[in-house]
């Protein structure tokens, strides 16, 4: 696998921006690992960081280059700093720049790189699993398979539960608290009008620990997301909110998406 530091430009935030980008590389002199790639163009994961960390976190915390290798799979791992992934109500408007920019960005700087939604996946931990799903269920065209890692689903109820005094980075990012159920950054209904509109629905994961706070609103989308007719894969085991957890998962959701392990080289 090779690893990149990418900074370039965007325009859609009128700033610099980093991601780093793990490629597929077929080698057969690693110790201890053994790079594999298809044949064609390779899958890519976008893989979402969560609020208190960036663009580099998965690699800190995880060996997410080591487990991705067996997979022949492009990984991009942007920052998108405390914005939720979302078009910002006073702030960026990250959620263009996410599903619209980045992916094209990454498609021209490397050329190898699927632009098939059938090839193209977004996941991610708390705030980015809330992206990853947000990705998924307003841009299905972009994305065929989400993946939430103890996701903060519910950031109607995260924002109401904050004091009147306390909201205001909240809805900052969201807009006013009460507008925020049935809006465009609603997960509930997003996926209601998704699953109503006849598109394509993409093929959901989602983990959360049982003594996580945020258990009760994955319990909740879930039941939420299986009455609609989603392809949803569910899973729950003791744990709270940490990398531990995340370490393991993310191994789980590799496998669980809808590729193939490259043959061995």
């Amino acid at each position: 696998m090779a690893l990149l530091h990418v900074d370039f430009f965007s325009d859609v935030l009128g700033m610099c921006a980093e991601m780093d980008v793990i490629l597929p590389e077929r080698t057969r002199g690693q110790i201890g690992m053994e790079g594999k790639r298809g044949e064609g163009k390779y899958p890519v994961l976008y893989l979402l960081h969560g609020m208190s960390d960036d663009h580099t976190i998965w690699q800190r915390r995880t060996s997410i280059e080591r487990y991705a290798a067996d997979y022949g799979i492009a990984v991009v791992m942007p920052s998108t700093q405390l914005g939720w992934y979302t078009d910002m109500h006073i702030g960026f408007p990250w959620f263009t720049y996410i599903t619209q920019e980045l992916p094209a960005i990454c498609r021209s700087f490397f050329p190898n790189m699927s632009e098939k939604r059938e090839d193209t996946f977004v996941a991610g931990l708390s705030m980015g699993g809330y992206g990853a799903l947000k990705c998924a269920l307003r841009a299905p065209e972009t994305y065929c398979a989400a993946a939430s890692l103890s996701g903060a689903v519910d950031v109607s109820a995260l924002t109401l539960e904050k004091p009147a005094g306390e909201r205001g980075y909240w809805e900052d990012v969201f807009g006013p608290a009460q507008a925020i159920a049935g809006s465009e950054n609603d997960l509930f209904a997003v996926s209601e009008r998704l699953a109503a509109s006849g598109k394509a629905l993409p093929k959901l994961y989602m983990w959360c620990g049982t003594e996580d706070g945020l258990y009760g609103q994955n319990v909740r989308l879930r039941d939420h997301l299986r009455a609609r007719g989603y392809d949803l894969t569910y899973e729950e085991s003791p744990g709270d909110h940490q990398w531990k957890y995340w370490d393991e998962k993310i191994q789980t959701v590799l496998s669980w998406l809808p590729i193939s392990k490259p043959a061995k080289n």
